[in-house]
């Protein structure tokens, strides 16, 4: 199987993988960190899957909910996930 995809390193380290394909009427988005529950220490776990949470709760520019509200509002769809290794978002709304 063979996905074309175009692939750049920011300055900032970020890797920003792209993969275009017309025939899909949807714009998906998906951010991984490298960090997940084998960071933490015994006796302080949860921190992850709690900073999952919190990303999601708002900011000084979006007050808690409104990312969701709006996305959905558009028939867009987000959630997130976290993992031994990773916490991932990912949002998909129509184009």
């Amino acid at each position: 199987m063979n996905i074309p995809f175009a692939h750049q390193r920011l300055p900032n380290g970020l890797d920003v993988i792209v993969h275009e394909d017309h025939d899909c009427p949807i714009v998906a988005v998906n951010v991984w960190y490298h960090v997940g529950s084998k960071n933490e220490r015994p006796g302080h776990t949860g921190f992850a899957h709690l900073f999952e949470h919190l990303m999601f709760q708002g900011s000084r520019g979006v007050r808690s909910g409104e990312h969701f509200e709006a996305l959905m509002a558009e028939g867009g769809r987000l959630n997130a996930t976290t993992w031994f290794d990773r916490t991932n978002y990912f949002e998909t709304v129509p184009t």
